[in-house]
């Protein structure tokens, strides 16, 4: 088992890894700049998983921190998937005494449900009240 070490904040972060993640390897950021990244950091509560020093996971949450959460950008880099670093940094989310109050979290997945069921997310109570704009593929396009 690798020996993960989990901290937040912004100026923990390795900002260059996360927005070359993110707009070169994600299906949902692709083309993200890295000022929108390095914004977006900036009003997040930020978590990073590091192994050796070095940053192999990240994922946010987008808060108010007493009743909304929307949790983005998680990734872990492929050489150090399936080793449990996003349960590491969903758990250390979702135990936060701030967490641990919000009515509402939420996040979108492709591919990743079975882990977040883990944690007891699932499929939304009513999903005809969810509205969205989307718009996919928009930093292609800057």
């Amino acid at each position: 088992m690798l020996d993960v070490i989990i901290k937040t904040g912004k100026e923990n972060m390795d900002i260059a890894m996360v927005h070359q993640y993110l707009s070169g390897e994600s299906y949902w950021a692709k083309g993200i700049s890295y000022a929108l990244v390095d914004q977006s950091l900036t009003h997040s509560y930020c978590v990073g998983a590091f192994v050796n020093g070095q940053q192999v996971g990240f994922g946010r949450v987008i808060t108010d921190y007493s009743t909304f959460g929307w949790l983005a950008d998680f990734l872990v880099l492929p050489a150090f998937q399936g080793n449990g670093v996003a349960k590491k940094i969903l758990s250390h989310i979702l135990e936060q005494p701030w967490s641990k109050g919000l009515r509402r979290k939420m996040l979108t997945t492709r591919d990743a449900h079975e882990l977040y069921r883990q944690f007891q997310f699932t499929e939304p109570a009513v999903p005809g009240s969810i509205m969205e704009i989307f718009r996919p593929g928009m930093y292609l396009q800057q």
